[in-house]
């Protein structure tokens, strides 16, 4: 996200572009993970307020929120694991998009606040990403308050993955990054696929699921491959399909 003029704001024209990059090219198994930054201090400030004025009218707001609302379950529908890099800010809808990504890394200097009440428009969408990333008095004082969490206010309430200090970032990104890419994507996406269907689930259901996917991820070549590698102690040589072994 790049125009610091407006804090990266979510606007509309923003946040289709975010999901037109998310969703390009989804298929290319060269496609392993999408990394998410904010040029400048702020990685999001949230909407863009001057496109929810009155004089804008009820059809542009519906449109401004649906488009949210594509943009965030298009990152958890998105085959590949999408990474959220926060140097700074996240307020609102930028700490929904935190939120909603798969994994957050940010800086000590980060904070994550969801201060919409503080303008008179309460952050109803953005509390959907917060409440289900953490506890629910954490969500509560965040969203009536619209006080910020430190960084290691958030890290401690599993808003964030992991804090690092700025000199770490790049360092640690690409050990993200790269512990995604030695892995075969298809088993991948398999996993992120169920691992948001069962948080849906009550955990009889979740379970008997699950073990359909684990008896489905052994048919997988990818699968048998990765087991055989283990036991002959070499590297797997992934083809990040979904074949079936015969």
């Amino acid at each position: 996200m790049s125009n610091q003029k407006t804090r990266n704001a979510l606007s509309l024209q923003m946040m289709e572009d975010l999901i037109s990059n998310i969703t390009f090219n989804q298929d290319d198994p060269a496609l392993r993970c999408i990394v998410l930054y904010g040029e400048g201090k702020v990685f999001s400030a949230g909407h863009n307020l001057k496109e929810l004025t009155s004089k804008e009218g009820i059809e542009h707001h519906n449109q401004v929120f649906s488009t949210c609302s594509r943009l965030m379950l298009g990152i958890m529908q998105c085959p590949v694991p999408v990474i959220a890099v926060v140097q700074g800010l996240a307020a609102a809808a930028g700490c929904q998009l935190v939120a909603t990504c798969d994994i957050a890394i940010c800086t000590e200097n980060s904070s994550f606040s969801t201060p919409g009440a503080n303008f008179g428009i309460f952050c109803s969408t953005p509390g959907i990403a917060v409440c289900r990333a953490v506890p629910r008095k954490v969500a509560a004082q965040m969203l009536f308050t619209g006080l910020p969490l430190t960084a290691q206010e958030a890290l401690q309430a599993g808003l964030v993955s992991k804090v690092v200090s700025q000199e770490e970032l790049d360092e640690e990104v690409k050990k993200v990054v790269d512990a995604i890419i030695h892995k075969s994507r298809s088993v991948v996406e398999l996993g992120k696929k169920f691992l948001y269907e069962q948080l849906e689930m009550d955990i009889k259901t979740a379970y008997r699921h699950g073990q359909e996917i684990m008896v489905k991820n052994l048919t997988m070549t990818d699968c048998q491959e990765g087991i055989r590698s283990f036991i002959e102690k070499r590297k797997p040589i992934w083809t990040h399909g979904f074949e079936k072994c015969h």
